[in-house]
Protein backbone atom coordinates (compact mmCIF):
# COMPACT_ATOMS: atom_id res chain seq x y z
CA UNK A 1 0.00 0.00 0.00
CA UNK A 2 2.81 2.42 0.87
CA UNK A 3 4.49 1.65 -2.43
CA UNK A 4 1.32 2.40 -4.38
CA UNK A 5 0.87 5.65 -2.46
CA UNK A 6 4.47 6.60 -3.21
CA UNK A 7 4.08 5.95 -6.93
CA UNK A 8 0.85 7.94 -7.04
CA UNK A 9 2.57 10.74 -5.16
CA UNK A 10 5.44 10.79 -7.66
CA UNK A 11 2.96 11.07 -10.51
CA UNK A 12 0.97 13.84 -8.86
CA UNK A 13 4.07 15.85 -7.93
CA UNK A 14 5.46 15.49 -11.46
CA UNK A 15 2.16 16.61 -12.98
CA UNK A 16 1.97 19.67 -10.73
CA UNK A 17 5.62 20.54 -11.39
CA UNK A 18 5.02 20.64 -15.14
CA UNK A 19 1.58 22.24 -14.98
CA UNK A 20 1.96 24.74 -12.12
CA UNK A 21 5.74 25.01 -11.79
CA UNK A 22 6.18 27.52 -14.67
CA UNK A 23 3.81 29.94 -12.93
CA UNK A 24 5.84 29.77 -9.73
CA UNK A 25 9.14 30.09 -11.59
CA UNK A 26 7.96 33.10 -13.59
CA UNK A 27 6.77 34.83 -10.43
CA UNK A 28 10.02 34.16 -8.57
CA UNK A 29 12.67 34.60 -11.23
CA UNK A 30 11.26 37.10 -13.72
CA UNK A 31 10.37 40.77 -13.41
CA UNK A 32 6.69 41.04 -14.27
CA UNK A 33 4.18 43.85 -14.41
CA UNK A 34 0.53 44.35 -15.17
CA UNK A 35 -0.30 45.63 -18.67
CA UNK A 36 -1.29 49.28 -18.86
CA UNK A 37 -4.88 50.16 -19.67
CA UNK A 38 -3.90 50.94 -23.26
CA UNK A 39 -2.00 47.66 -23.60
CA UNK A 40 -4.87 45.69 -22.10
CA UNK A 41 -7.34 47.24 -24.54
CA UNK A 42 -5.08 46.47 -27.49
CA UNK A 43 -4.52 42.91 -26.33
CA UNK A 44 -8.25 42.40 -25.79
CA UNK A 45 -8.88 43.22 -29.45
CA UNK A 46 -6.03 40.96 -30.60
CA UNK A 47 -7.09 38.12 -28.31
CA UNK A 48 -10.59 38.33 -29.73
CA UNK A 49 -9.23 37.94 -33.28
CA UNK A 50 -6.89 35.12 -32.24
CA UNK A 51 -9.54 33.31 -30.19
CA UNK A 52 -7.53 33.36 -26.97
CA UNK A 53 -9.96 33.64 -24.05
CA UNK A 54 -7.50 34.43 -21.25
CA UNK A 55 -7.87 37.70 -19.38
CA UNK A 56 -5.06 37.35 -16.85
CA UNK A 57 -1.92 38.81 -18.44
CA UNK A 58 1.62 39.32 -17.17
CA UNK A 59 4.14 41.41 -19.08
CA UNK A 60 7.78 40.44 -18.62
CA UNK A 61 10.05 43.46 -18.29
CA UNK A 62 13.02 43.33 -20.65
CA UNK A 63 16.00 44.17 -18.44
CA UNK A 64 18.66 43.64 -21.11
CA UNK A 65 20.67 46.69 -22.00
CA UNK A 66 20.24 48.20 -25.42
CA UNK A 67 23.14 47.65 -27.86
CA UNK A 68 22.80 51.04 -29.51
CA UNK A 69 20.70 49.82 -32.43
CA UNK A 70 17.43 51.73 -32.46
CA UNK A 71 15.91 49.12 -34.79
CA UNK A 72 16.83 46.17 -32.58
CA UNK A 73 13.98 44.08 -31.23
CA UNK A 74 14.13 42.80 -27.69
CA UNK A 75 13.33 39.33 -26.45
CA UNK A 76 10.13 37.97 -27.98
CA UNK A 77 8.31 35.41 -25.86
CA UNK A 78 4.61 34.51 -25.80
CA UNK A 79 3.28 31.63 -23.72
CA UNK A 80 0.23 30.53 -21.77
CA UNK A 81 1.02 28.83 -18.47
CA UNK A 82 -0.93 27.30 -15.68
CA UNK A 83 -3.82 24.85 -15.30
CA UNK A 84 -7.32 25.43 -16.68
CA UNK A 85 -9.16 28.33 -15.01
CA UNK A 86 -5.82 29.57 -13.68
CA UNK A 87 -4.08 30.22 -16.96
CA UNK A 88 -1.93 33.32 -17.44
CA UNK A 89 -0.76 34.83 -20.71
CA UNK A 90 2.92 35.79 -20.40
CA UNK A 91 4.54 38.03 -22.97
CA UNK A 92 7.57 40.23 -23.16
CA UNK A 93 7.41 43.99 -23.59
CA UNK A 94 8.86 43.70 -27.09
CA UNK A 95 5.76 41.84 -28.23
CA UNK A 96 3.75 44.96 -27.45
CA UNK A 97 6.22 47.58 -28.66
CA UNK A 98 8.20 46.09 -31.55
CA UNK A 99 6.03 43.57 -33.40
CA UNK A 100 3.47 44.21 -36.10
CA UNK A 101 -0.08 43.40 -35.07
CA UNK A 102 -0.36 40.52 -37.56
CA UNK A 103 2.63 38.84 -35.92
CA UNK A 104 1.11 39.20 -32.46
CA UNK A 105 -2.21 37.83 -33.75
CA UNK A 106 -0.43 34.79 -35.18
CA UNK A 107 1.48 34.11 -31.96
CA UNK A 108 -1.60 34.42 -29.77
CA UNK A 109 -3.59 32.21 -32.15
CA UNK A 110 -0.88 29.55 -31.83
CA UNK A 111 -1.15 29.72 -28.04
CA UNK A 112 -4.95 29.55 -28.29
CA UNK A 113 -4.59 26.37 -30.33
CA UNK A 114 -2.40 24.79 -27.66
CA UNK A 115 -4.89 25.77 -24.97
CA UNK A 116 -7.83 24.32 -26.91
CA UNK A 117 -6.01 21.02 -27.53
CA UNK A 118 -4.77 20.82 -23.90
CA UNK A 119 -1.19 20.48 -25.08
CA UNK A 120 0.22 21.56 -21.72
CA UNK A 121 -1.92 19.07 -19.84
CA UNK A 122 -0.84 16.29 -22.18
CA UNK A 123 2.83 17.05 -21.53
CA UNK A 124 2.22 17.06 -17.78
CA UNK A 125 0.44 13.69 -17.93
CA UNK A 126 3.20 12.22 -20.12
CA UNK A 127 5.96 13.36 -17.77
CA UNK A 128 4.01 12.11 -14.73
CA UNK A 129 3.49 8.69 -16.33
CA UNK A 130 7.16 8.31 -17.26
CA UNK A 131 8.40 9.31 -13.82
CA UNK A 132 5.87 7.06 -12.09
CA UNK A 133 7.08 4.10 -14.16
CA UNK A 134 10.70 4.95 -13.38
CA UNK A 135 9.83 5.10 -9.69
CA UNK A 136 8.12 1.72 -9.98
CA UNK A 137 11.26 0.25 -11.53
CA UNK A 138 13.57 1.79 -8.92
CA UNK A 139 11.41 0.60 -6.01
CA UNK A 140 11.10 -2.86 -7.61
CA UNK A 141 7.32 -2.51 -7.55
CA UNK A 142 7.30 -4.12 -10.99
CA UNK A 143 9.81 -6.50 -12.60
CA UNK A 144 12.58 -4.68 -14.45
CA UNK A 145 11.80 -6.11 -17.87
CA UNK A 146 8.09 -5.31 -17.64
CA UNK A 147 8.80 -1.85 -16.28
CA UNK A 148 11.36 -1.07 -18.96
CA UNK A 149 9.02 -2.28 -21.72
CA UNK A 150 6.26 -0.10 -20.30
CA UNK A 151 8.61 2.86 -20.13
CA UNK A 152 9.59 2.49 -23.78
CA UNK A 153 5.96 2.03 -24.87
CA UNK A 154 4.72 5.06 -22.92
CA UNK A 155 7.65 7.18 -24.13
CA UNK A 156 7.14 6.35 -27.80
CA UNK A 157 3.39 6.91 -27.50
CA UNK A 158 4.00 10.28 -25.84
CA UNK A 159 6.38 11.36 -28.61
CA UNK A 160 3.93 10.41 -31.36
CA UNK A 161 0.77 11.75 -29.69
CA UNK A 162 2.51 14.95 -28.59
CA UNK A 163 3.40 15.77 -32.17
CA UNK A 164 -0.15 15.08 -33.33
CA UNK A 165 -1.51 17.36 -30.61
CA UNK A 166 0.87 20.17 -31.60
CA UNK A 167 -0.07 19.91 -35.26
CA UNK A 168 -3.74 19.90 -34.25
CA UNK A 169 -3.09 23.06 -32.22
CA UNK A 170 -1.51 24.73 -35.27
CA UNK A 171 -4.52 23.69 -37.35
CA UNK A 172 -6.83 25.39 -34.86
CA UNK A 173 -4.73 28.52 -35.07
CA UNK A 174 -4.96 28.36 -38.86
CA UNK A 175 -8.73 27.98 -38.62
CA UNK A 176 -8.90 31.16 -36.55
CA UNK A 177 -6.60 33.54 -38.43
CA UNK A 178 -5.27 31.72 -41.50
CA UNK A 179 -2.37 29.32 -41.95
CA UNK A 180 -0.18 31.82 -43.83
CA UNK A 181 -0.47 34.41 -41.05
CA UNK A 182 0.61 31.90 -38.37
CA UNK A 183 3.52 30.69 -40.50
CA UNK A 184 4.59 34.30 -41.14
CA UNK A 185 4.51 34.99 -37.39
CA UNK A 186 6.70 31.95 -36.64
CA UNK A 187 9.21 32.97 -39.31
CA UNK A 188 9.30 36.57 -38.08
CA UNK A 189 10.09 35.51 -34.53
CA UNK A 190 12.75 33.08 -35.76
CA UNK A 191 14.36 35.91 -37.74
CA UNK A 192 14.34 38.18 -34.68
CA UNK A 193 16.05 35.46 -32.67
CA UNK A 194 18.58 34.94 -35.46
CA UNK A 195 17.82 31.26 -35.96
CA UNK A 196 16.81 29.20 -38.96
CA UNK A 197 13.67 27.10 -38.28
CA UNK A 198 15.02 23.56 -38.19
CA UNK A 199 13.35 20.60 -39.83
CA UNK A 200 13.13 17.10 -38.46
CA UNK A 201 15.87 14.47 -38.67
CA UNK A 202 16.82 11.46 -36.61
CA UNK A 203 17.84 13.69 -33.68
CA UNK A 204 14.29 15.06 -33.36
CA UNK A 205 12.49 11.70 -33.42
CA UNK A 206 12.45 11.62 -29.65
CA UNK A 207 11.00 15.08 -29.04
CA UNK A 208 7.38 15.70 -28.13
CA UNK A 209 7.46 19.09 -29.86
CA UNK A 210 7.91 18.86 -33.65
CA UNK A 211 10.62 21.12 -35.12
CA UNK A 212 9.49 24.63 -35.97
CA UNK A 213 10.50 24.24 -39.61
CA UNK A 214 8.19 21.24 -39.98
CA UNK A 215 5.33 23.15 -38.37
CA UNK A 216 5.87 26.08 -40.75
CA UNK A 217 6.00 23.74 -43.73
CA UNK A 218 2.71 22.11 -42.69
CA UNK A 219 1.10 25.54 -42.35
CA UNK A 220 2.39 26.59 -45.77
CA UNK A 221 0.96 23.43 -47.32
CA UNK A 222 -2.40 24.13 -45.72
CA UNK A 223 -2.31 27.75 -46.92
CA UNK A 224 -1.83 26.50 -50.48
CA UNK A 225 -4.72 24.06 -50.13
CA UNK A 226 -6.96 26.76 -48.70
CA UNK A 227 -6.10 29.33 -51.37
Amino acid sequence: MLTVAFLVGVGVVAFLAVEVGPLYAADRFRTLREPTAEERDRLAAIRDIAGLDIEQIAVEVDETEADGDDDAVGSVEVSVRGPPRRRVLFLTESVLTDLDEDVVVGLLAAEAGRVETYYGEFRAVAVAAVLAILAAIVTVAVPFQAGFASLVAVGLAAFWVGRRVQYAADDRAANAVGAALVADAFERVAAIRGVEPETGDWSTWFEVQPPLGDRIAALRERAERDS
